[in-house]
């Protein structure tokens, strides 16, 4: 009976550090065709719109006008960014409707030092609340505050009159279950570092009555090694996002946009199994990720997640924006209606507000809202 209990509690101790890594995918993957595989990382909180405004175009954010979020959307935008020192603040609860003791916190910065080059840093913090262990047989064992955090350093600059590059490099720190042990086995801290690199294309195209805007994203994010808590190997979220944005503005106060996002993770796609492989270097993973799903080139398609988001601007006063993020529900069914607005108030602080309407039943997504505040500083011209 001893050797079975000892068991049972190594699997349970197993069982929670796989949920608590695993826990978005697994809460969002509700009404998946058999046969196929949710593709799941570790630190998914590095997925999460920290920020207000994208997040109420539907997660729609690498090709939109620069702002301080850009820090996580795409860098590179900052190079054309006109206030000189931006700062903000977020903040969301997280699955709302299932705890009430999670949140994700996020603060971003940057300062331009010259007319083509600025500098970006960012904290994200997720806060995934109080956890009561317990052995096979109901015995209280250990209560944990779980946490994880990265922190984000980068450099943006113009490669030309219409193009910038920008890189980031993260330091992430996952702490899902602190060093509890049972039956020998210690869990510890996940640790890693990662880089994204990203491009920004802009430029404006003048007419007599109206000025149009086509703009392009493209990023690498969250390439990096993989965390290790203890007893196994996981990835985090690698990802390639591509974006555009078309604006028009027919006159000095008048503005509307309209943006596209395509996301596609680049970590591996479990076999018919479930397995994932965990003895791949980076770049081999990314490249292997693009072919690697068993059911094909269709189940590959149903791994790209679309954001399609419209914003409305008048004066630089006061904006509101909606959005569509679809994930296929074959892979995840996160399927949500956003919306949002933004005020801005004597050109140095701005607060954004952004609302998630799932479209599926029983999504743990309902009700979720984020809150930014925003601080800038003038332009070298002003």
């Amino acid at each position: 009976f001893s050797k079975i209990s000892n068991s049972l509690m190594r699997k349970c101790f197993f069982n929670v550090i796989i949920s608590l890594v695993f826990l978005p995918g697994i809460l969002l993957a509700q009404g998946i065709t058999k046969g196929y595989k949710v593709v799941t990382t570790a630190v998914p909180f590095m997925t999460i719109s920290p920020d207000s405004r994208s997040a109420a175009m539907g997660d729609a954010g690498a090709a939109s006008t620069p702002d301080v979020a850009s820090v996580y959307w795409n860098t590179a935008k900052l190079a054309f960014i006109d206030n000189k020192f931006g700062a903000n603040v977020s903040y969301a609860p997280w699955l709302s409707s299932i705890v009430n003791d999670m949140g994700l916190i996020s603060a971003q910065t940057y300062y331009k030092v010259s007319e083509n080059q600025t500098l970006t840093g960012g904290l994200t913090y997720f806060d995934q609340g109080d956890i009561q262990f317990t052995s096979s047989t109901g015995q209280l064992l250990e209560n944990f505050h779980s946490k994880e955090f990265n922190v984000v350093l980068g450099i943006a600059s113009k490669l030309g009159a219409n193009m910038s590059a920008g890189v980031n490099v993260k330091f992430i720190n996952s702490n899902l279950v602190g060093t509890t042990v049972i039956n020998g086995t210690a869990g510890k801290p996940g640790r890693t570092a990662a880089f994204d690199l990203s491009f920004y294309r802009h430029k404006d195209t003048p007419g007599e009555q109206k000025r149009v805007s086509l703009d392009y994203g493209l990023v690498f994010q969250n390439i990096g090694g993989k965390v290790n808590y203890g007893f196994n190997q996981y990835y985090i979220p690698a990802n390639l996002k591509i974006g555009t944005r078309l604006a028009v503005q027919p006159d000095n106060v008048n503005q509307f946009s309209l943006l596209l996002d395509f996301n596609k993770l680049l970590v591996p796609t479990p076999d018919v199994n479930g397995n994932i492989p965990t003895n791949k270097n980076i770049f081999s993973t990314i490249f292997s990720s693009m072919a690697d799903a068993p059911g094909g080139a269709r189940e590959e398609l149903a791994e790209v997640m679309t954001s399609i988001g419209a914003e409305y601007n008048y004066a630089n006063l006061i904006a509101l924006r909606t959005g569509y993020f679809y994930e296929s529900g074959e892979k995840g069914a996160r399927q949500y209606v956003t919306a949002g607005a933004g005020l801005n108030l004597k050109k140095t602080y701005k607060l954004d507000l952004a609302y998630l309407i799932p479209t599926n039943s029983g999504n743990p997504l309902a009700n979720t809202w984020r809150l930014t505040f925003n601080y800038l500083l003038p332009s070298f011209s002003e």
